[in-house]
Order: C-alpha cells, then structure tokens, then sequence
C-alpha cells in the first residue's frame, strides 16, 4: 500500500525521470520536479500533475530559492551527464548529487533514491567513478538511501533500429558474444525506483535490477531486431582492436587538443559496454553472473523492437550512453 508523501524529482526531464514522474503521481505522491526551464510539448505532458519548480542543479542557491517553504519526505534522482566527458561527469553524477543531497536534507527529506548504474561494478570511466563518489557520500549521509543499478535501457538498445529497417547489417564487436546484458524498460524501471519508499527490503541497500527473461548477447538483440523488421540476420564484425586504435590515437593528440581529450573519453566508454557486460559481477569469479542479476517487470525487449519498427523512436531519444553505436557506448 502507497502512503503519499512530498517527493522531489531531479533529472526529472530526462529519459527514465520523466517515467517516474508520470509513475510517483499516478500513485497519489506530491511531486515536485527540478527543471532547468519550464518544460513545453512532450516534456510538459510527460510532467503532468506534477510541480514544475525552475532551476539549476549545479546552483545551490537557486535550489535552496525554489525549495523555500516546501517540506520533502524523499528525493529522487535522476541525474546523469549527457555527454560522458570527464569534467561534466564529475558536475553532474558527483557535484550536483551533492548539492540535491543538501538542499534536500535542510527541506526535511528523510530518503534519498538514487538511480546509478551496474557498471560502476567495474569502474574505469571518469562517469563511473563520479558516480561511486557521490553513492559512498549517500551511504554516510544519515538519510535512508536506495541505490538503484539498472542493468541498460531498452533506449540503449535502440540504436540500429533504423540502420536494420533500411537493410543495413546489424553491428556487433568480436564475435558478437563478448557481452550480455538483461534490460529493463522504463516504466518497469519507474515502479521499482517508485517501490522503494515502501518496501523496507529496498531502504538502506544497493539494488542491481535487470528486466525479464535470460541475459541476451548482441547477436541475439540483433536476431530480435531482425525479426521484428521482417528482415534475414546480417551482421557486420567489428573488432574491438579499432577502438583501442581510435583511443590511443585520440589519447595522444588529446595532450595537445584538449577538447580531444573527451573524445577519447567516449571511444574508452565504447570499449566498455563492447567488452563488459551488464549483469551482477561475482567478484570471486570474476565473472559476470546472469543467474545473480535480479530480474523485475513484464515488459520485454521483443515487445519493444516490435514497437518502435512499427512506430517509431520518437520518445526514445538516444543519450551518451547508446549501445550499437560504433563512436559511443
């Protein structure tokens, strides 16, 4: 049973956030949302029944000036760099987590949900350890926190869509069984970040979720894909050599050109998700255990292929972290 209460969401015009919005108040929750502007078209639709408050995340006092008077009993967060750079993962996943943290705490929140990621498992990118910061800061904040680690996004996996409806191969890096991973959609992802103020399982812990069904390889998203397009598999092999290629070529002139320094940046976040899966990692193994990845929700990547090939990608947008795309991700 939901026990209403006085929520703030920030990130809230983003991919998932916008989702939780809709979820947290359909169960009857007052919910503020903090924007960088008044949103308009689809964005304004999507925050619907919900408090649209103006400012900036990475401003402190326009924060703590749109939360005057408001009394909170939890936070969400959402937030996330949209470009994976160095500088702006540590503005965003660690410093503005920060600032939210405090702001939230001196309006009376209680509990703070976090979304992460699972792959701060294995962290090696500058977004992954800025994320790890800021949950190590949660841990210790004396607030309640539940770290929530989605294993990808359907959205992650959308990226070929329109390659494969034109009749183009289906890229995948090696032998298209490096990685696996077990995504979730949105809305499922929106329940179980809105399940965590009530279930007591879900206060105090770190939370890997994966959607429905067994972890599937690239080569079998791309079969999926296939399918759905009505269209006969066609892959094309990419080594992964190339990216380390592309990195330490960019590496290099980055010393130079400091702008080309995010760009290596985004090719060593393409190796990543092309060799790391995402699923729980069983650090006595050492190797990533579908068995050990919670599963939750109904909503399967089949389903959703079928979707977006009939109508299309429109609200699902792709962010920096879009697997399939040979540059990023």
């Amino acid at each position: 049973m939901t026990t209403p209460r006085s929520v703030l969401v920030a990130g809230a015009t983003g991919y998932i956030g916008q989702h939780l919005v809709r979820e947290l108040v359909q169960r009857g929750h007052q919910v503020r949302c903090l924007v960088r502007s008044a949103p308009t078209g689809a964005t304004a639709r999507a925050l619907a029944g919900a408090q649209v408050l103006v400012a900036e995340v990475t401003d402190p006092a326009s924060m703590a000036r749109a939360l005057t008077g408001v009394r909170l009993d939890a936070v969400f967060s959402c937030l996330a760099t949209r470009t994976g750079g160095v500088a702006d993962a540590w503005r965003i996943e660690h410093q503005a987590n920060l600032d939210v943290l405090e702001v939230a705490r001196a309006a009376g929140a209680g509990h703070f949900v976090l979304l992460s990621a699972i792959c701060v498992q294995k962290p090696t990118l500058a977004f992954q350890h800025a994320k790890l910061k800021f949950e190590q800061a949660l841990r210790t904040s004396g607030l309640r926190w539940s770290i929530v680690r989605p294993t990808a996004f359907f959205k992650s996996l959308s990226g070929q869509v329109e390659r494969v409806k034109q009749g183009k191969p289906f890229l995948v890096f090696g032998d298209g069984r490096l990685t696996a991973c077990a995504p979730i959609s949105e809305a499922d992802l929106a329940r179980f970040l809105a399940d965590c103020l009530d279930d007591p399982r879900r206060h105090d812990a770190v939370l890997p979720v994966g959607g429905p069904g067994q972890a599937m390889t690239p080569l079998q998203q791309g079969a999926l894909l296939f399918e759905a397009c009505g269209r006969a598999p066609r892959y094309r092999h990419v080594p992964v050599a190339l990216l380390d290629t592309i990195i330490a070529v960019l590496a290099l002139l980055g010393r130079a050109w400091p702008r080309l320094a995010d760009k290596a940046e985004y090719a060593r976040i393409g190796r990543y998700y092309a060799t790391e899966s995402m699923l729980v990692f069983d650090e006595a193994t050492q190797r990533y255990d579908d068995a050990r990845t919670p599963r939750f929700g109904a909503d399967t990547l089949e389903a959703f292929y079928a979707r977006v090939v009939k109508e299309g990608l429109a609200g699902q947008e792709l962010g920096s972290h879009a697997v399939g795309q040979a540059a990023r991700d």
